[in-house]
């Protein structure tokens, strides 16, 4: 294989998502596997809805899963870098123009003065007769005439493109063979608006031509664009590229991934504490396989091992759970020193939205990694897990404090005695978790206590949750004075509770 100029080319009419980041991997792989090059390029033609702000969502979030691109913009706004540009379609207006007019000089395309009545009319008589929508040819034949005395009487005409009628037939380096009859294609179709502004199937064609690229590697919802584009590639005179369809992302319920019914954004599931390796090794699963069971694979192993031979045909499951469990997998495998890094600004989060009341420092972090790393599923997640040694008040629901198999006068005693263990037996010198369970364990046993019972009533009492780290761990984190202090507090909410 020669080497493939690929590209990827988002709307800045929303922020980087999940298709679109899977997409843009695909690609990168692809060029980086076989020397080729990988190319972004900014379709911001729908000026209404395209906005800087998502501009620079997208290329932050693309640098930050590190997926780096050799030719387009790097900054949102700013200048491009490559020989074709530039990268963005609304610098590029006048070359869809000059398209468009060798089109039409070649009778390929023709003005067509249909109002949006009349479009109306043909569509609604097409519903009534059971027929799919599509062009009537109303304006195919005009003459030169014709076409005078409507524009004389102000009429604008949109561009429409000469649809022949044939089967277009390609071979998807995903999908086979694909043939689709241009009768299903609707007709003649507008490439440029009578306002002038061109048209999606119009300027990605002239756009790819523009840029020679060689492999077309997009989403399976653009399948029946193809054979669109295979006609304009033909029309405009240019090499028509290589097509590869991926497989749709769907819902666990099998329903087509979407904004409005799944988390897509990239950008939340960053702000959740996904890290960027963990959630290229999913996207790269979603719809390839390495032929293994390898499920653990960073960017340069990726690199090495895809290939489009082992894209799947059928749609991909995106799977929360499975990203979680590979995410923690990922945290797990980060230096400790790594870790505390990329906890930290979750953590400044937690102090901004007054879920902690102070900031620890890396010294304090530090003897934590080994009781947090497996167990966190995101870096988010630290708050939730920790967070309670960094606050001044633990609030206990009364109720919570109550174990299911004790009442509230069990409960009294319980953490009672749990006190008088660590004030008596356990002193600041020796506060580790190897002298405090023994003790703990020996008052379980001579009370005729479930061990899980007394334990619980202790985690609430001292942490406010239910679910924390190893108890002894979390007591030695929080020292003994604390211990003893939020003991205290727990045992005058339950003595002041109405809890039976």
């Amino acid at each position: 294989m020669s080497s493939p100029r690929v590209r990827i080319a988002p709307s800045p009419t929303g922020p980087l998502h999940i298709g679109t980041a899977r997409t843009a991997l695909f690609n990168y792989l692809f060029a980086r596997r076989n020397g080729g090059t990988f190319i972004l390029r900014m379709e911001d033609t729908d000026a209404a809805r395209s906005t800087i702000a998502f501009e620079a969502d997208i290329l932050d979030n693309l640098h930050w899963l590190g997926i780096g691109w050799d030719e387009g913009p790097d900054v949102a706004g700013g200048d491009d870098r490559g020989p074709f540009g530039p990268y963005r379609q609304m610098q590029r207006v006048e070359r869809y123009a000059a398209a468009a007019a060798d089109l039409l000089a070649r009778d390929l395309a023709y003005p067509c003065y249909c109002t949006p009545q009349e479009l109306d009319a043909d569509r609604k008589t097409h519903e009534a007769a059971h027929e799919p929508p599509r062009y009537v040819g109303r304006c195919a034949a005009l003459t030169p005439a014709d076409r005078a005395e409507r524009e004389g009487r102000g009429l604008k005409g949109a561009l429409r493109f000469r649809v022949p009628a044939e089967k277009i037939r390609f071979d998807d380096l995903v999908r086979g063979e694909v043939e689709i009859d241009t009768a299903n294609l609707g007709g003649d179709f507008v490439i440029v608006r009578s306002d002038g502004s061109p048209l999606y199937h119009f300027v990605v064609v002239v756009d790819d031509a523009a840029m020679e690229i060689s492999h077309i590697v997009r989403g399976e919802d653009h399948l029946s664009n193809t054979p669109k584009h295979i006609l304009l590639f033909r029309a405009l005179g240019h090499a028509v590229p290589a097509f590869a369809h991926l497989p749709l992302i769907l819902n666990p319920d099998r329903t087509k991934m979407s904004k409005r019914k799944s988390q897509t954004a990239i950008a939340d599931y960053r702000a959740e504490g996904f890290l960027p390796e963990a959630l290229v090794n999913y996207l790269s699963l979603l719809g390839w396989s390495t032929g293994t069971e390898e499920e653990i694979l960073g960017i340069d192993e990726l690199t090495r091992r895809f290939d489009l031979e082992h894209v799947q045909k059928g749609g991909a499951v995106f799977d929360r759970e499975r990203l979680e469990w590979l995410n923690g997998q990922w945290i797990r495998r980060l230096d400790p020193e790594d870790l505390i890094e990329r906890l930290l600004p979750f953590l400044e989060a937690d102090l901004a939205a007054g879920r902690i009341d102070r900031l620890p420092t890396p010294e304090e972090l530090r003897p934590l990694v080994s009781i947090i790393q497996e167990r966190l599923p995101t870096l988010g997640s630290v708050g939730d897990l920790i967070g309670f040694l960094w606050v001044d008040r633990v609030d206990v629901d009364p109720a919570v404090l109550v174990p299911k198999r004790w009442d509230r006068a069990t409960t009294l005693e319980g953490l009672r005695a749990a006190r008088q263990v660590i004030a008596d037996s356990v002193g600041p010198v020796t506060f580790e978790a190897d002298e405090l369970e023994p003790p703990m364990r020996a008052l379980v046993e001579e009370r005729g206590w479930k061990a899980g019972d007394l334990f619980m009533a202790i985690r609430v009492a001292v942490t406010g949750r239910t679910a924390t780290p190893p108890l002894f761990d979390s007591l030695v984190a929080l020292g003994r004075e604390r211990v003893l202090a939020r003991l205290d507090a727990g045992l005058d909410t339950l003595e002041r509770s109405e809890v039976s």
